[in-house]
């Protein structure tokens, strides 16, 4: 069983910053694809950024340039550093670790971290 514990959330003015940070348990975190999601109001959930288990990084259009996805094995914890924010960045955003293997399918979510961007 894999539980994933999001941080760092918070209230942001537009054009600051935040980093999101995503700690997992479970011996399977170093070689899963871990992601960020994120679900605004009203909204489908949507894809944010995922990152590989050999660090290949990809970021959705509307926040490249801005957002960085990274992780860390040893602290089993993956990060989103989120710079530049803008209103409509606001939402709830998730963890999500996906991982085939030996036949199994691993999909697991946290429990999501409220992020708002407001003046």
């Amino acid at each position: 069983q894999v539980q994933l514990v999001e941080s760092g959330g918070g209230l942001v003015q537009p054009g600051g910053s935040l980093r999101l940070s995503c700690a997992a348990s479970g011996s399977i975190f170093s070689i899963a694809v871990m992601g960020w999601y994120r679900q605004a109001p009203g909204k489908q959930r949507e894809l944010v950024a995922t990152i590989t288990s050999g660090g290949l990084t990809n970021v959705v259009d509307s926040v490249k340039g801005r957002f960085t996805i990274s992780r860390d094995n040893a602290k089993n914890t993956v990060y989103l550093q989120m710079n530049s924010l803008k209103s409509e960045d606001t939402a709830v955003y998730y963890c999500n670790l996906n991982l085939v293997h030996l036949g199994y399918v691993y999909d697991y979510w946290g429990q999501g971290t409220q992020v708002t961007v407001s003046s």
